[in-house]
């Protein structure tokens, strides 16, 4: 019961601040946090791009290429956990600044990189910013907004993510093939580095002084588990570790998986770039059901849709079927993870906010590193193309049953 009282208590704090004194800034702190997760979505998926280029250069092998895609991931586990943590101690608004410089620094450090190894620890340091960024910007999509507008307010910040995703893969429509893969991570760390000083003076933060003292009071195993939040925490896992999973073998993996059915090369790019911006349609659609109608039916049928459309998906034989399907994919997959940004925060009181973030976020971080090695040893295996993407409707089940059960869960608030 006082966990639940000092989760009222600070709720609606948070919510008279927001509304009362610095609601003609809370759109532009959305904004500026919309514009980050671009640049955040272009960074992550620029080194994608570039690889045909720059493996050639560097002399990299298949597997010293596949660390260089691990290893971000790796760091964006390491960085979300700690940033979550930090914010609650030290405040939103300087933690998400200095995540959002660090991947903008180590982004473009990769430009100067000379070596395997030089690339491989830049990437680990951009990484630590990627994941520092996010559970600050799911905690201040829950503070920033009115509990009926939580969702969307996440959708609209994260979708920057597949804009900037799909920025990337429709660059490689039209950059010339002579053109140096340096000016990706050029763009990538010049532009999020512009942006730090429009963070500084135009950001809100979000945690009011006196919750950082509130914060330092509770470690992370109490912040997770204590006062009954053992449930909500682990079934968030539940839902965000398969769903992202699935998000990052599909893209890793969608392209090769469609050329391995006996497409065209050409396709590969199209296939991503219809994922990535349906996706945004889905998001928003989805997390405005969710803070109009509860999160129980409009998850329920993402889910669902997500596994009918990942049988059919694999079934899919013909160009037109792949690119559709690609998109219904993006539009529920990418509709599910965003609304559960959204709901995430409201589980743990405002001091605690950025901790249990941070730990959704890593949790399912742990997922974007499982699932591109999963496909690698279902493909090794002798599985087929149909085979990888169909395998991922069980899989789809279980993050299904975890958003079922915790939608009956009372939240913070």
């Amino acid at each position: 019961m006082r966990g639940r009282a000092s989760g009222l208590r600070t709720s609606s704090m948070s919510s008279s601040v927001t509304t009362a004194t610095r609601a003609p800034s809370v759109n532009v702190t959305v904004a500026l946090c919309l514009l980050c997760a671009v640049l955040e979505g272009f960074d992550i998926q620029a080194m994608g791009v570039a690889a045909p280029r720059l493996v050639p250069e560097f002399g990299l092998s298949p597997s010293q290429m596949g660390l260089v895609f691990s290893i971000s991931n790796i760091g964006l586990v390491i960085g979300a956990a700690f940033g979550g943590w930090l914010a609650d101690r030290v405040g939103r608004k300087p933690v998400f600044i200095g995540a959002v410089a660090t991947f903008g620094v180590f982004t473009l450090g990769v430009a100067l990189a000379s070596s395997f190894t030089m690339l491989f620890v830049l990437r680990f340091l951009a990484g630590l910013g990627f994941g520092g960024a996010m559970p600050n910007m799911m905690a201040m999509a829950t503070e920033l907004s009115a509990p009926g507008r939580r969702a969307q307010t996440a959708s609209i910040m994260f979708c920057g993510m597949p804009i900037g995703g799909g920025l990337s893969a429709l660059l490689t429509q039209f950059l010339p093939p002579e053109m140096d893969w340096r000016a990706l991570f050029v763009v990538g760390g010049v532009l999020p580095t512009l942006l730090v000083p429009a963070l500084w003076l135009y950001m809100v933060e979000t945690l009011p002084p006196g919750q950082h003292k509130l914060a330092k009071r509770h470690s992370t195993w109490h912040v997770l588990f204590g006062d009954g939040r053992a449930k909500p925490s682990l079934l968030l896992w539940s839902a965000f570790l398969p769903t992202v999973l699935i998000l990052y073998l599909i893209l890793n993996w969608l392209p090769t998986l469609v050329v391995a059915k006996g497409f065209a090369r050409s396709v590969a790019p199209q296939v991503a770039v219809a994922f990535n911006f349906v996706a945004v349609v889905g998001a928003m659609l989805f997390a405005r059901w969710v803070d109009k109608r509860g999160t129980r039916t409009a998850l329920v049928v993402a889910y669902a849709g997500l596994i009918v459309t990942l049988m059919a998906l694999g079934a899919a034989t013909n160009q037109a079927a792949i690119l559709v399907l690609s998109g219904v994919l993006g539009f529920f997959l990418l509709g599910a993870n965003y609304a559960l940004y959204g709901i995430a925060g409201s589980y743990y009181p405002l001091e605690m906010r950025g901790t249990g973030s941070g730990a959704s976020v890593a949790m399912s971080r742990i997922g974007s590193i499982i699932g591109p090695m999963l496909a690698g040893v279902l493909l090794g295996g002798g599985a087929t193309a149909t085979n990888v993407v169909q395998y991922m409707a069980p899989i789809a089940v279980v993050a299904g049953v975890a958003v079922v059960i915790l939608s009956f869960i009372p939240r913070a608030e």
